[in-house]
């Protein structure tokens, strides 16, 4: 039998807070946070993101009644270490026996980079 995939944080990245650790919001905030996550025996990552924020940043970024919270995660206040602490216990209940199989555990959280990923197919030759 194989060994289970482990899936491990490497690490977290925001283009709205750079570095995301220093992140230091002054109010209610919506920041977009890449998680990198790849096999914990080996290297690579893939990016799985979400939106980080708080409620009252969220409703007031809502622009109908109703709104799906797919890859959205809702916090009081925004602390680097519990954020990071969250992603690493959300891996660890991840395993899988392939790396698609956690992959798509992961994807509960945030959205994977190959989420829908189709592979390219030429198109017919002409005649």
């Amino acid at each position: 039998m194989a060994a289970k995939v482990r899936p491990q944080l490497k690490s977290l990245f925001s283009p709205d807070a750079d570095p995301i650790d220093q992140f230091m919001p002054d109010g209610p905030f919506g920041i977009l946070v890449m998680a990198m996550i790849g096999p914990a025996d080996s290297l690579g990552e893939e990016s799985f993101d979400f939106m980080l924020c708080t409620p009252d940043w969220f409703a007031s970024h809502m622009k109908s009644d109703i709104v799906e919270g797919r890859h959205y995660l809702f916090v009081k206040d925004f602390n680097y270490a519990q954020l990071k602490s969250f992603v690493e216990d959300y891996c660890v209940k991840c395993s899988a026996n392939s790396w698609p199989e956690v992959a798509e555990k992961l994807a509960r959280l945030g959205k994977w980079e190959f989420e829908d990923y189709a592979e390219y197919k030429p198109p017919p030759a002409a005649w």
